[in-house]
C-alpha cells in the first residue's frame, strides 16, 4: 500500500469516525471512485486504533474517574464519585445493544451492506431523521451528570444500527440524543464515550484476527503513519466538534449527507 494513500485514508478516517457523516461510508466510497484496491483488515486495525487512541485520550481524565467511582474508589459521600460511578455503568448498559448487533451482523456488514446503493441510501434516511430532530428538539439543561438511564438505553439501540455502513455511529446516536432534548455539546460527549467500548472491542477482536495472518514488511510504514495520523486529526475533530456544538445546530452535517448520499445514489444508478 503507498503510503500517500495510508496518509489520505488515515486523515478521512479521523475526520469522519466522529464528526456525524459515517466513516465507513467514507472510507469504503474514496477507494471506489478513486480506483484504489481495498487495504483490507491489516489497515482497518491502524484506522481504528488511531482513532480509539484519539478518544481515549481526550476523555482520559473522564474515563480515569468513571473506572475509579465504578471500582468503589474516592469518597463514598462525594456526589461526584456517585455521578462517575452512574454515568459508567449507563455507558456499559448503552454498549450492550451496539455489542449484540457487530456479534450478529459484522460479516453482512463488511460484505453485503457495504455497496453504494445501501450507503447512499443510509446517508440520506439518517440525514432526514437528523433533521427531524433538529426539528423536534426541546433543549434541557444537562450535563453529563443529568444523563438518565432512559437517555443512555435510548441511544445505545440507535448506536446499534450503526452497524449499516453509511448510518454513522456518532451521526445516529447524536441523532438519539437530540429526540431525547440533550442540549448538543452534552450529546456529542455522551455519544463519544459510548463510542469507546466498542470502537475498543473493533480493535482488539481485529487485531487478533491480524496475528493469524501477520503484518507484511511493506505494510509497516503505512500501518504506523494510519494510526498516528488518523489519532491526531480525531483528537482534533473531537474537540472541535464539542466546541462547535456548543453555539450550532447539526444543519451542516444533514445537507452534506444528504448531497453525498444523493451523488452516491446517482452514480450509483448511472453505472448499472
Amino acid at each position: 500500500m503507498p503510503l500517500y494513500q495510508a496518509i489520505v485514508l488515515a486523515i478521512i478516517q479521523g475526520l469522519t469516525e466522529f464528526l456525524p457523516v459515517s466513516s465507513t461510508a467514507h472510507l469504503a466510497l474514496f477507494p471506489w471512485f478513486a480506483g484504489w484496491t481495498d487495504p483490507g483488515l491489516t489497515f482497518d486495525v491502524a484506522l481504528h486504533a488511531g482513532t480509539l487512541v484519539a478518544v481515549l485520550l481526550y476523555f482520559w481524565k473522564m474515563w480515569l474517574q468513571m473506572i475509579g467511582a465504578a471500582a468503589g474508589l474516592g469518597p463514598k459521600t462525594d456526589p461526584a464519585t456517585a455521578t462517575n460511578r452512574r454515568l459508567f455503568w449507563y455507558l456499559v448498559i448503552g454498549t450492550i445493544p451496539g455489542g449484540i448487533a457487530g456479534f450478529l451482523f459484522e460479516s453482512k456488514a463488511e460484505d453485503e451492506f457495504r455497496i453504494p446503493v445501501v450507503i447512499g441510501s443510509a446517508l440520506v434516511l439518517i440525514a432526514l431523521l437528523m433533521w427531524a430532530g433538529e426539528a423536534a428538539h426541546k433543549e434541557r439543561e444537562t450535563s453529563l451528570g443529568e444523563v438518565t438511564l432512559t437517555d443512555a438505553i435510548w441511544i445505545g439501540i440507535a448506536q446499534a444500527l450503526a452497524v449499516v455502513p453509511g448510518v454513522s455511529r456518532s451521526g445516529i446516536t447524536m441523532t438519539a440524543g437530540l429526540f431525547r432534548g440533550l442540549d448538543r455539546e452534552t450529546d456529542a460527549r455522551f455519544s463519544f464515550l459510548l463510542s469507546t467500548p466498542i470502537i475498543a472491542g473493533a480493535v482488539l477482536k481485529k487485531g487478533m484476527e491480524l496475528r493469524h495472518t501477520g503484518l507484511a514488511d511493506d505494510m509497516r510504514l503505512p500501518f504506523v503513519a494510519g494510526i498516528i495520523v488518523s489519532g491526531l486529526v480525531g483528537w482534533v475533530v473531537i474537540a472541535w466538534l464539542i466546541r462547535y456544538l456548543s453555539r450550532h445546530t447539526f444543519k451542516p452535517f444533514v445537507y452534506y449527507r444528504l448531497a453525498l448520499g444523493l451523488v452516491v445514489l446517482a452514480w450509483y444508478f448511472h453505472t448499472r
